[in-house]
């Protein structure tokens, strides 16, 4: 195979230039990136293993996934991913000349207890984790960027269809007193096209999570919920948005 010589007046230019032109011009950039811990399986074989014992044992389930544990690859820990990364994607971001960011995080940012942050960790707390305090001063330093940001804070994620739950907004980990937190990954994508629509220019930050519709009159037809253009909008008008003064291991008291 035969390539043709590479002029070194293009190569000038790449370093001039030193990104793809697709992305000259950009508005916008949605950041979604996070450290994906792997389950270890040395804790999924302990865990079969204790079964029949479990089984046999009242009020015990046969699997306790409390037992099972999860670690991150070397170099793919949450400081590295979570901070270290999504800065150099905000910095990319000001030398690109976006002008909004939106940035997908989590819920538990206030929580330095939160089960998230013991991922990675050994019994006596040590190792890579607490990805939520790492991604929340990420977010801070989104938020000291100067550029536009919308930070979604979403509860955990399900891979079901959108637009059938109704979405509530909130900030400050309120929402983290609620029975059931979880959110359609739909729907989280939604919200970072509403954001980038609904905005205004403004720049916020909140908490997510889906809620389940009550059928119409104790049956039927399940009643219609806001998209979540309307829901972002409606939510912009109280004014809210997180306060990141607070520090981690500050849990929000509202209701």
């Amino acid at each position: 195979m035969q390539f043709d010589k590479v002029d070194d007046d293009d190569n000038d230019n790449d370093d001039k230039h030193p990104w793809p032109y697709a992305l000259d011009n950009t508005e916008a950039m949605v950041i979604c990136t996070s450290a994906v811990p792997q389950i270890s399986k040395r804790s999924v074989v302990k865990a079969m293993l204790k079964i029949p014992l479990n089984i046999l044992t009242p009020k015990k389930k046969a699997i306790n996934f409390r037992d099972l544990q999860f670690k991150y690859r070397p170099g793919q820990y949450p400081e590295m991913v979570d901070y270290v990364g999504q800065k150099k994607q905000i910095d990319f971001a000001k030398k690109l000349g976006v002008k909004h960011v939106v940035l997908v995080s989590s819920m538990g940012g206030l929580d330095t207890n939160n089960f998230l942050n013991q991922i990675g960790k050994d019994k006596e707390g040590k190792g890579h984790g607490d990805i939520l305090i790492w991604k929340r001063m990420a977010e801070k330093y989104l938020c000291e960027s100067g550029l536009q940001y919308t930070i979604i804070h979403p509860g955990g994620l399900v891979d079901t269809d959108p637009s059938k739950m109704e979405l509530v907004l909130d900030v400050d980990d309120a929402l983290m007193q609620r029975e059931k937190k979880s959110i359609s990954r739909g729907d989280v994508a939604n919200l970072c096209i509403a954001s980038l629509t609904e905005s205004g220019g403004r720049s916020v930050a909140f908490d997510c999570v889906g809620e389940e519709v009550a059928a119409v009159d104790g049956g039927g037809e399940p009643v219609a919920v806001k998209g979540a253009a309307d829901v972002l909008r409606d939510f912009l008008t109280t004014g809210k948005t997180a306060d990141y003064t607070l520090e981690p291991g500050t849990q929000s008291t509202m209701t």
